[in-house]
């Protein structure tokens, strides 16, 4: 699904972790580099899981935000 400008959504909304994060790997995958990603979760290990895996990966976390127990990341994918 895409959100606007090119930037693909993952609803991970009421899905435990890591399944966010799963999710999120398994798209990247079939970006291209600089590509965005949103990423909406609701367990709040995901704020962790997702700075971590970024980190990890080599992607790029542009923006997070909280609002009403709604978790919102947008992520760059990197050169890898």
């Amino acid at each position: 699904m895409f959100v606007g400008m090119g930037e693909r959504l993952i609803d991970a909304q009421y899905q435990k972790s890591p399944i966010p994060v799963l999710r999120a790997a398994r798209a990247l995958r079939g970006m291209e580099p600089g590509e965005k990603l949103r990423i909406l979760a609701t367990d709040p290990a995901a704020v962790a899981d997702v700075r971590e895996f970024c980190l990890a990966a080599g992607h790029a976390l542009i923006a997070a935000s909280e609002s009403r127990g709604v978790f919102s990341f947008s992520v760059k994918r990197g050169d890898t």
